[in-house]
């Protein structure tokens, strides 16, 4: 594993301290690693939301009715 020297503010050392006390880790480092592992994460949904939203974009828009579209996603559903 590669080691790293971060600093950090006053705030962020204290609430890293507590949660090592509070063993919610074992570690700061595990802390950050997992707060790492979270942002990843939660990233490629975020990636993944725009892509969708930019294809929907893409597609244009339509003149169908809410119940035109909510019929035709329930046909799409079941099949």
């Amino acid at each position: 594993m590669a080691r790293q020297s971060i600093s950090f503010t006053k705030p962020n050392d204290e609430w890293l301290k507590a949660q090592v006390h509070n063993e919610e880790y074992s570690s700061k480092s595990e802390l950050i690693n997992d707060l790492i592992r979270q942002a990843r994460k939660q990233q490629v949904q975020v990636d993944w939301i725009r892509a969708k939203l930019n294809k929907s974009e893409a597609s244009g828009f339509t003149d169908d009715t809410k119940e035109q579209i909510l019929k035709q996603s329930k046909s799409l559903l079941n099949g």
